[in-house]
């Protein structure tokens, strides 16, 4: 199955092709498309994230009174003026390499809690089989948001979650965090991931789902987490 028939099955026939994909575990053209595809979606919506951030920073009046106005003024002109190769790189290196860390580790976390149902199944079985899963997320969910981004001319409290329903949350609030992570990208991902795992570590297709959603539970758990702390950071 060459790189188009995945990318197509992917959407209209996980089963068939998430089972294929779990057999050969062909990933780095995958790979390398999920990359660019990223990289040239954070490029897009950097300068929209700029200003958000220089936005909320100027507001941000109890972080100015903690690290005084001289520091605060400081920051506030770097993220005004960021240099294009300083852009560039967030774009093209920064933000793949925290991609790939994630995809690595990701692979690990779910191959560890696939061994507490099986002994079946390789690392890049798994590698390959998420990485077209998110295919679903960062291609499709992307160019939807890409949309929303540019259409609202801001990329702060855009979301193709839960969250979309309760247009008057803050985006700054644990209410918002929280429902944020029930995306309908990383649902749907999540669910053919299972066709995969069911093939990859030979058991019925419930208990991968459950190892797979078990994994979104966690993530979901972690960046919470890091959302409360970035919430904390800001004041």
């Amino acid at each position: 199955m060459n790189f188009f028939s995945r990318l197509q099955g992917v959407f209209f026939n996980p089963k068939e092709t998430f089972t294929s994909i779990a057999e050969k575990a062909p990933w780095k053209d995958a790979f390398v498309v999920l990359l660019i595809v990223i990289a040239v979606f954070t490029y897009l919506i950097q300068p929209v994230s700029q200003q958000d951030s220089v936005n909320t920073f100027k507001n941000n009046i109890e972080l100015k009174d903690r690290i005084g106005e001289e520091r605060f003024n400081e920051m506030l002109d770097r993220m005004q003026n960021p240099s294009t190769v300083q852009t560039i790189i967030q774009s093209i290196v920064i933000t793949p390499v925290v991609i790939v860390l994630g995809l690595l580790l990701s692979t690990a976390v779910i191959m560890v809690m696939g061994r507490m149902t099986s002994t079946e199944g390789k690392y890049v079985q798994i590698f390959s089989s998420y990485i077209h899963a998110s295919f679903i997320d960062k291609i499709l969910g992307g160019v939807v948001r890409l949309i929303m981004i540019f259409t609202s001319k801001t990329a702060f409290g855009t979301t193709t979650s839960l969250a979309l329903f309760f247009p008057k949350l803050e985006a700054l609030s644990l209410k918002f965090i929280i429902l944020s992570q029930f995306d309908f990208f990383q649902l749907w991902m999540f669910w053919v991931l299972g066709y995969a795992l069911s093939s990859i570590f030979k058991i019925t297709f419930k208990k991968a789902l459950f190892i797979s959603y078990g994994f979104w539970v966690l993530k979901s758990l972690l960046n919470i987490g890091i959302g409360l702390l970035s919430l904390s950071f800001m004041g």
